[in-house]
């Protein structure tokens, strides 16, 4: 397993050493690894952003990649590490609900909470698990050690609060949950939940901060440039756009956790 896949999410950025720090940890351990990173431009301490992240990109990694993640606002505290083995994949990092969407879909699993400090770096500072805790651990799983050496297993990681949208008999209401680097609106609804509410994607009308969209595009050109639209995008969620623009602009701060509303379009009906 020497050449395993380890990929690295953060909030750091990276005009600090201290993503460069963590691979230079893991090829300390593992030189063969193969580093990819996935993103280091989450918002500080933004879990909820960091757990959705992570759900969209793992599956799409090598069978055995391991999937360090480190967004840690509570770095130091009384949160436990953790390593968990979940079908095909490994994911380490904090404690703190990051893991609990892929534990939750995942039956074949394995929670190991991180006590064996052979597998740490001798020296551990009470704000920088990623570098002394996480990034070694992670290697040496991409070396082949198994989790049970490394600590005890348990039952009971930290569940994560997954605003779930309401499913009405002629309507759903969501809430948008997180913005990207496009500035498109990621809302909490999903196309199955879209599907199971009225059967069909066309049809049905869009409602957000007060402007409402006619219909549920398949892609952005499928509007003017500047023109706002509504479309599932790759995660499989609604997403509120503006093609060729910002829909982040067009609302201001308050984008996030503005209400979003389908329904029927009654023009079309």
């Amino acid at each position: 397993m020497d050449k395993s896949v380890i990929t690295i999410t953060t909030d750091f950025g990276i005009k600090d050493a201290y993503v460069g720090v963590m691979k230079g940890v893991i090829l300390s351990i593992n030189p063969y690894a193969q580093l990819v990173d996935i993103t280091h431009e989450i918002e500080p301490g933004n879990i909820l952003e960091a757990a959705f992240l992570l759900k969209d990109a793992y599956e799409y990694f090598p069978k055995a990649t391991v999937h360090l993640v480190v967004v840690d606002p509570g770095v130091g505290g009384k949160r436990r590490p953790i390593a968990i083995k979940a079908g095909k994949f490994f994911f380490v990092g904090p404690d703190n609900g990051l893991f609990w969407p892929i534990i939750s879909d995942n039956k074949d699993i394995l929670i190991v909470h991180l006590t064996n400090r052979k597998y740490f770096l001798e020296d551990i500072s009470s704000t920088f698990h990623g570098r002394d805790i996480f990034a070694p651990v992670a290697a040496y799983i991409s070396k082949g050690v198994h989790l049970l050496d490394m600590g005890v297993s348990i039952n009971d990681p930290v569940r994560l609060e997954i605003k779930r949208p309401m499913l009405l008999k002629n309507q759903i209401v969501g809430s948008v949950i997180r913005v990207d680097r496009f500035g498109n609106l990621i809302t909490n609804i999903s196309e199955k939940d879209i599907i199971e509410c009225f059967g069909r994607l066309s049809g049905l009308e869009v409602e957000i901060g007060g402007r409402k969209i006619r219909e549920i595009s398949k892609t952005y050109s499928d509007v003017p440039r500047g023109q706002l639209l509504a479309l599932i995008g790759s995660s499989g969620f609604l997403e509120i756009s503006v093609n060729r623009g910002s829909a982040y602009e067009l609302f201001g701060k308050e984008a996030k956790g503005l209400k979003v509303y389908i329904k029927p379009n009654l023009f079309d009906s």
